[in-house]
């Protein structure tokens, strides 16, 4: 694993140490002596993880970070703060200003390189996510990694035997995150995979049980695969915690516990969960758009030229019957005509609705284009597909259509052309090609009727 580290620091010597660290890693190494300096590289160059001095003058880390945080062009950036500051208060003052890590020197070089490399595997599965999304202008970053709080409620497990660590969170945790203790690893697995947590926290205590084991098991479940997980690390275990984030352990914190610094990595954690979440919901929205025929709800011509040849050698290799329908809506260009696209469109709405309404749910129906449609009927020999056909169309023709506020009636009649395979040496564009010629011949020879094409 490589990426391109950004070093920021003022005083030379401890950019040279990080430097040499990083490359003994195979990490890429740029550098800033100031905050300003650090804000236009991230701005006009690819980084994937920032390892940020919190002490500079004229603009401290913790300016800067917020400032990264609040650009959505660099909102997504991870963030690790180093600071020769040792108070809790000061660590948790970097994680709300939208920190995603805080390190203290002398930094532990175990620390360093594992929180690197789990930084750079999270901006890599966001990068990918960000691809794949709309453009950035319509991704509202500031909602997602621009706070330091959490906003809608969220829930977390706490899977330890001690409960004393669940007091000291719940004292501190803000208002809208609720803690849940449970005792039993087995249960705990069950709980998350079931009852919507945003974050677990696992302990390094649990008799008979390895944590270790636990994780994997986390992130080896569907429902859990991308559930932030923190460890409870125990001192002077660092084989152990380096094995947890190798796992894909999201965070860690050593004990002794500190409550408040727990609450703020909490936070973290569940903001770029939300983020994330948010990134692949858009990912699934723009591959249902892409597959989708935006008036009718129905799968494009598209979806049918990619899935046709699956359904058609599914079909072959189980030697099982497999039909098609091609339907168009006669003389529609009169519609358009005299109602205008919104009538047209009005018509269209309702025939797929009535459509959907005329077939199983296993058939598959597309819009081909304009006023023609596409049903390919798995399991069904050609004269039942008939019969089908039959039924829609003297059901389209017998009800007519309603358009516009006035609900003008409006009758309108069906041209339907039926092919199924005719055996070994077909292929689905022959079938396409049979539909689509019998559906002429319908049109041809008058309109308002179904022919079947065997061959």
């Amino acid at each position: 694993m490589t990426a391109r580290i950004l070093v920021v620091d003022d005083i030379p010597a401890n950019v040279r140490l990080l430097e040499a660290r990083l490359l003994a890693e195979y990490f890429e190494v740029v550098t800033a002596s100031s905050g300003a300096e650090a804000l236009e590289i991230c701005e006009t160059s690819k980084v994937d993880v920032v390892l940020l001095d919190v002490m500079m003058p004229q603009m401290d880390g913790f300016e800067v970070c917020r400032r990264l945080k609040r650009d959505p062009a660099t909102a997504h950036l991870p963030v690790i703060m180093i600071t020769a500051l040792g108070e809790v208060e000061d660590r948790i003052r970097g994680l709300e200003a939208g920190a995603d890590d805080f390190l203290t020197k002398p930094v532990n070089d175990l620390q360093l390189m594992t929180r690197v490399k789990s930084l750079v595997r999270l901006k890599m599965l966001t990068d990918e996510l960000r691809l794949r999304t709309a453009t950035a202008a319509n991704i509202n970053l500031e909602d997602f990694l621009g706070h330091g709080h959490v906003q809608a409620p969220a829930k977390i497990l706490l899977i330890d035997t001690d409960e004393t660590v669940l007091n000291k969170i719940r004292t501190n945790l803000k208002a809208g995150i609720e803690p849940d203790l449970v005792t039993d690893p087995n249960t705990g697995l069950f709980k998350a995979a079931k009852d919507g947590y945003e974050c677990v926290i696992v302990s390094a205590r649990l008799p008979d049980v390895d944590p270790l084991r636990l994780c994997s098991q986390l992130r080896s479940l569907d429902r859990t695969r991308f559930l932030p997980i923190i460890l409870l690390a125990e001192q002077e275990d660092d084989p152990q915690t380096l094995r947890a984030l190798e796992l894909g352990v999201n965070d860690f914190l050593v004990r002794p516990i500190e409550p408040s610094e727990l609450t703020a990595r909490i936070v973290t954690q569940i903001r770029r969960k939300r983020y994330n979440d948010y990134l692949r919901a858009s990912v699934s929205q723009s591959v249902e758009m892409a597959i989708t025929d935006a008036l009718t709800g129905l799968h494009n011509r598209r979806y049918l030229d990619n899935h046709l040849q699956t359904l058609f050698e599914r079909a072959a290799a189980r030697q099982r019957p497999l039909s098609m329908m091609m339907i168009d809506l006669d003389r529609f260009k009169s519609i358009n005509d005299e109602f205008g696209h919104d009538g047209g469109d009005d018509v269209l709405r309702e025939f797929a609705h009535r459509l959907r309404q005329n077939i199983r749910a296993i058939d598959l129906i597309c819009r081909f284009g304009g006023e023609e449609f596409v049903v390919i009927m798995p399991d069904t020999e050609g004269h039942v597909a008939e019969k089908v056909a039959e039924r829609i169309r003297m059901e389209t023709a017998q009800t007519p259509f309603l358009i516009g506020r006035q609900g003008c009636e409006v009758k309108l009649t069906t041209s339907i052309g039926i092919s199924s395979i005719c055996g070994p040496g077909d292929d689905a564009k022959s079938l396409l090609k049979r539909a689509d010629m019998a559906l002429y011949e319908a049109k041809k020879s008058g309109r308002n009727k179904v022919v079947g094409m065997a061959a």
